[in-house]
């Protein structure tokens, strides 16, 4: 495995494992948050320069389901992971004080507010688009041979009994309401310990890549159909 491609997985590591902590924000403090949130961005930044190839390919060849899918989705996060970051300056009370910005904080807090749940849920999605080659990439780091037929039906166990506590966590954790904005303010219970709120976040993660995971394989069943 060349440098490049050992650097590019553990820039995507350090993102998906950011995910979960920045949405605890109360929880790790505002100080800690601020920084991560920079941290993402950055990493984000270079995630893209890494893939720049995708860039250069976007105006290029045919456009199927997937490719359209995957392509809206990047597109997405692009615009979001923006509002995230010019929001958060507005509304930085510890790395970007210095700027004193007051007009339009109301705003940006609710804008901040919006990006985020919609981002965590299109990241994870956006992880399952990609699954298969981050399997591919798990498989070839490990050593681990071709997954047997017992150890699939078990994979896809797991999986279906993380999705769907998933569900029960975004809907308990009103995740809905933050999306679509009928709920504007987090509410965060300082007792519960941060254990179990990160493995909420996690469960949630795994049910949006299930999401992804599943509409690309559809996507691509749906292109073999149409070739016979």
């Amino acid at each position: 495995m060349t440098s490049k491609k050992t650097f590019q997985i553990i820039v995507d590591l350090l993102m998906t494992i950011m995910l979960p902590v920045l949405m605890a924000y109360s929880l790790v403090g505002e100080a800690a948050h601020e920084v991560v949130g920079i941290s993402m961005f950055i990493l984000f930044i270079i995630h893209h320069i890494l893939n720049y190839r995708w860039h250069q390919n976007l105006l290029k060849g045919r456009y199927s389901g997937i490719r359209i899918l995957g392509t809206v989705i990047n597109i997405l996060i692009f615009v979001i992971m923006i509002c995230l970051m010019v929001s958060g300056i507005m509304i930085s009370h510890h790395v970007f004080m210095f700027l004193h910005i007051s007009d339009g904080t109301s705003v940006a807090r609710t804008i901040h507010l919006l990006a985020a749940y919609w981002g965590f849920a299109m990241m994870s999605v956006h992880m399952g688009l990609h699954w298969n080659m981050l399997m591919a990439v798990a498989k070839k780091i490990t050593g681990m041979k071709e997954t047997s037929h017992v150890r699939t039906i078990f994979l896809r166990m797991v999986a279906a009994l993380i999705a769907a506590y998933g569900i029960y966590a975004f809907l308990q954790r009103k995740n809905g309401s933050y999306m679509i904005l009928k709920t504007q303010f987090v509410f965060f219970d300082f007792d519960e310990p941060l254990s179990l709120f990160f493995a909420d976040q996690l469960a949630i993660i795994g049910l949006f890549v299930c999401i992804g995971h599943y509409a690309s394989k559809l996507l691509h069943r749906m292109v073999i159909f149409k070739q016979y």
